[in-house]
């Protein structure tokens, strides 16, 4: 096994170390979220806190991690009687983000179970996890049934198989740290809100520091085992102060002075339900024990506020993460009561990790130098007619617009597609391991044969042949490609603010289906690709508030880049089927024959059997009928910014549907 980097040789990332070390004082706190960009030892400090976790008792041989104190009355490998155990290093586990369910819960054998009426049980990840940590990385591009299923582990403190009336249980309470980078795509808000604390991370932008972490990488990297010898002391150190803390943390002391601040700060922040004040009130009393206290002080009110809330305060995916501090000492100030003065420039008391200070040490950076830089610009074009970009117009829900056909992307809530899990529609011979058993089909393919196998009692000979896989019909997520018209014929500020909060309103529409999306934009002279497919609908509503307006519409060219982004994604993600939202009113200047030009552009995507809306932006009494030409062309469906409410007019995917469906094959 190779030796991890040691936790006390990490540096900076304050916020990070702080939020793992309480959870391993105290795992009632929930587990810890850490967003961040790449590069920022997001995985590294995860796997170094494993180091530090106190040993576990466990029954001998139990393959579910009883305590030998307590065990599970329940566990598959019981009964166990009480008393003492072995004692092991606490586990990290690790859940790839393209696990199956099998992997995950653990695997029943549906042969053995139907023929002999055994319940021979694989144990999964969850049951690897029991009593220790189960970390995620890249916890958003995690497939929604593993989220269903972390979900309900994570709730109910156990893991349930159960396939045709044969059931297994166990005990499955965790630790549940994700990493992610949020330009890739936001976590479900029932997911989000599991993790009891989330941490924002990024690179320090200090020479000093950055010198130093390049240092002690390659230091790292030369020899690891004589690196983690070099800071065993401080490791030393450090496990002990968290064994300290959690002796002390039965001790400590929730007054109610303390627990009124929690409670006025989750209201006054307007966070849903009651998970925030349970959690806040966890995480201060884990800071005072942290800093070797029995009273909980505001300082470790306000500092577990700033853990627990940000994530917890988002009222709809384009909000940013995040707490308005002056609010907050406000609150705390308000209902601080007499004799208690919070401090909150001060250190809180110990709260703070250690820094692994050494000889070599660099001193941190002020604060705020590590802010992420802004988005870069779109940029001028050389038409001297730009406009500067204006506000989107309020969002709303809109129709549902789906892909015609049978797919099988991946897992999402747009398009028809055959799926590991929705209704079941039939079934077939399985390919490879059977993961959903289809019971009908299966005794109707054995029964015909029990005779010549000398079948004598009541129970059903089955073999291998016999058995059939369910096929399953759901939905799957799409490519949302929009091309976006912000020339000087959509230049007018009022009309461009309908357009832009249409967008706004498809984006959120995507980030609910689990879409992926891509942004490209048409103007002055050419097509610019504003933002390339990704998860990250957060980043596209982004590139869509800075879009500046003006010029000529080559709508071709526009027609023509999203061509070439869709050719590229085919090969990149062929099960991923892409729906193409072009928003225009159909005009077409500059160049020659630009008309008959994004004609022929858009009967390219025809061919490609590219599934297409228009939405047609055009304004006014007198209407051109640009649009709905451009939707002929395209083989799509055409419908105005008003068509496009929700509550507007029936039957907009049928119509979508079958424009598309008489004259493209499913891509």
């Amino acid at each position: 096994m190779s030796t991890p980097y040691p936790f006390t040789a990490i540096v900076g990332q304050d916020d990070l170390r702080l939020g793992l070390l309480l959870n391993a004082v105290s795992p009632a706190v929930g587990g810890v979220l850490v967003r961040g960009e790449k590069g920022t030892a997001k995985s590294t400090a995860v796997r170094a806190l494993a180091a530090l976790m106190p040993e576990v008792d466990v029954v001998s041989g139990c393959r579910f991690s009883c305590d030998p104190v307590s065990p599970d009355p329940a566990c598959p490998d019981g009964p166990h009687e009480a008393g003492s155990g072995v004692s092991r290093a606490a586990r990290t586990v690790e859940l790839p983000v393209g696990a199956s369910e099998d992997r995950l819960v653990g695997a029943l054998d549906i042969e053995r179970a139907l023929a002999e009426g055994v319940k021979a049980f694989e144990p999964g990840l969850l049951a690897d996890a029991h009593r220790g940590i189960l970390y995620v990385d890249e916890v958003n591009l995690l497939h929604d049934h593993l989220v269903d299923l972390l979900l309900d582990a994570a709730a109910m403190g156990a893991s349930y198989v159960e396939r045709e009336g044969v059931s297994v249980r166990h005990a499955a309470r965790f630790l549940l740290v994700g990493t992610m980078n949020p330009e890739e795509g936001e976590l479900r808000p029932q997911l989000l809100d599991r993790f009891g604390l989330t941490v924002e991370v990024s690179a320090s932008r200090d020479t000093d520091q950055r010198v130093e972490v390049v240092r002690r990488r390659l230091a790292y990297d030369d020899d690891p085992a004589g690196f983690a010898a070099r800071w065993a002391q401080e490791e030393g150190e450090l496990r002990e102060r968290i064994a300290a803390a959690r002796a002390l943390l039965p001790h400590v002391v929730l007054g109610d002075r303390a627990l009124r601040q929690i409670a006025a700060t989750c209201a006054a922040f307007e966070v849903d339900g009651m998970r925030a004040d349970i959690v806040m009130a966890r995480t201060a009393t884990a800071l005072a024990a942290w800093a070797g206290r029995t009273d909980v002080l505001a300082e470790d009110v306000r500092q577990a506020a700033l853990l627990a809330l940000p994530h917890r305060r988002r009222r709809n995916p384009f909000d940013a993460p995040g707490l308005d501090e002056d609010k907050l000492d406000d609150t705390l100030e308000q209902n601080s009561g007499e004799g208690d003065d919070p401090d909150p420039d001060g250190p809180g008391g110990g709260g703070q990790p250690p820094q692994g200070d050494g000889p070599d040490t660099p001193p941190q950076p002020e604060a705020g130098n590590g802010d992420t830089p802004g988005l870069p610009s779109q940029g001028r074009r050389a038409d001297g007619d730009e406009q500067q970009p204006v506000r989107a117009a309020e969002p709303f829900r809109t129709k549902m617009l789906s892909v015609p056909g049978l797919g099988e992307g991946a897992a999402g809530r747009r398009s028809r597609a055959r799926t590991e899990h929705g209704r079941t529609t039939g079934a077939r011979r399985p390919e490879g391991a059977l993961s959903k058993l289809h019971l009908a089909a299966t005794v109707q393919a054995a029964a015909p044969h029990q005779r010549a196998r000398g079948r004598s009692g009541r129970g059903l000979v089955v073999r291998r042949d016999d058995l059939r896989q369910a096929t399953r019909e759901g939905r799957e997520g799409n490519l949302v490609l929009f091309v976006v018209d912000a020339s000087g014929s959509m230049a007018a500020r009022q009309r461009m603010g309908a357009v832009k909060g249409a967008v706004l309103s498809l984006l959120l529409d995507a980030y609910q289906r689990r879409d992926k999306v891509g942004l490209i934009t048409f103007r002055g002279g050419g097509a610019d690709v504003a933002l390339p497919p990704t998860s990250s609908v957060d980043a596209a509503a982004a590139r869509l508030e800075t879009l500046p307006t003006g010029g000529r519409t080559p709508l071709a060219a526009g027609l023509l880049k999203a061509h070439d982004v869709l050719r590229v994604e085919r090969l990149r993600d062929p099960s991923r089927r892409p729906l193409l939202v072009v928003v225009t009113d159909g005009r077409a200047t500059g160049g020659p024959e630009p008309v008959a030009l994004a004609a022929r552009a858009a009967r390219l995507h025809e061919a490609e059997g590219t599934a297409s809306v228009v939405v047609d932006c055009e304004s006014g009494v007198v209407r051109l009928g640009l649009a709905g030409s451009l939707a002929r062309d395209l083989g799509g469906t055409a419908v105005t910014l008003d068509e496009l409410r929700a509550d507007s007019i029936a039957g907009l995917v049928r119509d979508v549907q079958g424009t598309n469906g008489s004259n493209r094959r499913a891509a």
